[in-house]
């Protein structure tokens, strides 16, 4: 009795992780390549659209030519501002990554807009590739002042963030805990990466947040994204045995 009563149960498992398993992966086919968006927007002419999802203040610093700023707090807000646009014309939308953009394009979706893309990696790996943005904010460090920066006899940890990015927020706390327990043997820089456009160009980071350790100015480890506080811990402790 009880094997006939198990079974049911763990067919409804199955079907549950088969089906969120499936929703992940038909999430990650809409997004073309990079090159694909290049491809499709200069297609589109002057009939795109193109939306920033990020807050008012992040458009004024930097943003994609022909953009609006498209960041609506209400339900009522999105309905007027949305109304403003035409339906039968590309939608092309961005964030820093693809977290707010993947949730104004799900709205526009469900507006009855057909045709909305995002930029896959967003304005960071817009940027970090080299694109063009119309900027009100300087071009930063230099390379060269950059590479001097790292000169020291401890580990080098940078941190290429961004104030506005969710990840990079999340992350902070374990920077400046290891910052802190770690300041023997590391010193860390932080990177503004939109204060640093030309600079998260020449370096190839395409993603924020980005961890580069440097030993003896030479890059041992990198990686874009989350990073546990035990996983560098652990590379630390590689570098110093």
């Amino acid at each position: 009795m009880m094997k006939n009563l198990r079974l049911p149960g763990l067919l409804l498992i199955a079907l549950f992780l088969y089906t969120a398993v499936s929703a992940q992966t038909k999430q990650k086919r809409d997004l073309l390549t990079f090159e694909q968006f290049e491809e499709k927007l200069k297609a589109a002419g002057k009939n795109a659209q193109i939306l920033d999802a990020r807050l008012p203040e992040e458009y004024v610093q930097n943003h994609l030519e022909g953009a609006v700023s498209f960041n609506i707090a209400n339900k009522a807000d999105f309905e007027k501002e949305s109304a403003k646009l035409d339906k039968n014309k590309p939608v092309f939308i961005y964030s820093i990554g693809n977290g707010r953009s993947g949730v104004l394009a799900k709205d526009l979706k469900n507006a009855g807009f057909q045709d909305v893309t995002e930029i896959p990696g967003g304005l960071s790996k817009w940027i970090g590739l080299g694109r063009p943005v119309i900027s009100t904010v300087g071009k930063g460090l230099s390379k060269d002042e950059y590479t001097a920066s790292l000169k020291s006899d401890k580990l080098v940890l940078v941190d290429f963030g961004s104030r506005y990015c969710p990840g990079c927020k999340k992350l902070a706390p374990t920077i400046d805990s290891l910052k802190t327990e770690q300041a023997g043997i590391l010193k860390v820089i932080n990177i503004e990466a939109y204060e640093n456009k030309n600079l998260v160009k020449e370096l190839g980071v395409v993603g924020l947040p980005t961890l580069v350790l440097y030993k003896n100015n030479e890059v041992i480890w990198k990686k874009t994204g989350s990073a546990s506080k035990a996983e560098i811990e652990k590379i630390l402790a590689g570098q110093t045995l």
